[in-house]
């Protein structure tokens, strides 16, 4: 499987998982998750895919320094609601990683493990994204604006011509190096776009 080289430098994500420990999954329910993940979760790599995974990786760490999280025990809400806008991008990158779900997903077992009620939307909150470690209530804030990104109108001629079909294969090559690149020059200065505040 190829992929852009700079995924490689995204940070991976270590989390604990004991449902995972209990059911002989993982060794010790230890999970890594990469960025070559997230974007097969979401099915491409964008700036919104970045954006989340971004998100999750600057606020478990905030949450959780040196330790490794605990997948399962991690509550994520949402200042909008699931449909509006990328949310629902965001929430199912955030729910494949950290397991937080809303009405869905694992119920548990014995009482333990469950993944439901983790995941809310259209909260009160000041920021984009609020991530909360159950065991300690302590929380994150986290803001994502890429919106004094400039980007270049070529590649935007050249979507809009892959799009209707009339795009040459040099040009969908390109529109594709270009998209990429564009991602990339969001992780490289991700410090400028992901903001993570202490609640």
């Amino acid at each position: 499987m190829n992929y852009p080289k700079f995924f490689d430098e995204i940070p991976a994500i270590a989390l604990r998982d004991e449902l995972s420990d209990f059911l002989g999954t993982f060794e010790d329910g230890m999970a890594t998750f990469s960025y070559v993940d997230a974007a097969k979760i979401a099915g491409h790599s964008c700036p919104t895919v970045l954006g989340a995974y971004m998100m999750i990786q600057r606020g478990l760490l905030a949450l959780y320094n040196d330790e490794i999280p605990n997948r399962g025990e991690i509550k994520i809400e949402f200042k909008n609601v699931q449909t509006e806008g990328v949310t629902g991008v965001i929430a199912n990158i955030a729910t494949a990683i950290t397991g937080a779900t809303s009405d869905f997903g694992f119920g548990g077992l014995g009482g333990k493990y469950n993944r439901k009620d983790l995941m809310s939307f259209g909260s009160d909150i000041n920021g984009l994204m609020k991530i909360t470690r159950v065991d300690t209530d302590r929380s994150v804030v986290i803001n994502y604006d890429t919106s004094r990104l400039q980007r270049p109108e070529e590649m935007g001629i050249l979507m809009q011509k892959s799009l209707q079909g009339i795009a040459t294969d040099e040009e969908r090559a390109q529109f594709k190096k270009m998209w990429q690149m564009g991602v990339e020059k969001i992780f490289r200065g991700i410090d400028n776009f992901v903001k993570v505040e202490a609640v």
